[in-house]
């Protein structure tokens, strides 16, 4: 499986979906795969973890699983982070399509734990990439995402994430999700 092949896509793919484009280069080439492995893992808690399938965020699998989790070590969204993160299937089939520059819905709630945090990223625009003073960047700490069913309507829900609690992430775009933050913020 490998969930990470490029075809064409949107600028919108493009920002989220860099760091798996170019994600090796970022990563050590000495880094072993075990270290690899414990990143991944950490990501979520280990009820999940443990039997997730990890994959190398060039799409090698270091590991296989056997719950129907995906976990990577990291994207590096911004040079030097890298953010591991633990998929369900709704997330990996999300994840696919959109590197594929391909539409998707669901009629289910899909879940990704990032308990590690996250990059710096613009919570209204997935293709931003210079960060200004808008108040619309977010760098969040630990957090868990929900994919919504297509038919699902978040209106009315906060898309504030310097508002407590939950918060819609790309709400006006096809990429929407919904942010649970789960410990402290980056700084």
């Amino acid at each position: 499986m490998n969930i990470f092949k490029m075809k064409r896509f949107s600028l919108t793919s493009l920002t989220l979906l860099l760091g798996f484009a170019t994600a090796s280069s970022a990563i050590a080439a000495d880094e072993t795969a075990a270290s690899k492995i414990a990143r991944a893992m950490s990501a979520a808690p280990a009820s999940i973890s443990a039997e997730a399938t990890i994959i190398d965020v060039d799409g090698t699998v270091l590991r296989e699983g056997s719950n129907g989790w995906t976990c990577l070590p990291g994207v590096p969204l911004i040079p030097g982070d890298m953010h591991p993160m633990c998929n369900d299937e709704t997330w990996t089939r999300w994840l696919n399509a959109a590197a594929a520059g391909e539409p998707f819905s669901t009629d289910v709630v899909g879940y990704s734990y990032m308990l590690q945090g996250d990059a710096l990223v613009h919570n209204h625009d997935p293709g931003a990439t210079q960060p200004d003073d808008s108040g619309h960047w977010v760098q969040e700490g630990p957090h868990l995402m929900l994919l919504m069913p297509s038919s699902a309507s978040l209106s009315g829900m906060n898309n504030d994430p310097n508002v407590a609690g939950p918060y819609v992430m790309w709400g006006e775009t096809p990429m929407r999700h919904v942010m649970v933050p789960v410990g402290a913020r980056d700084k």
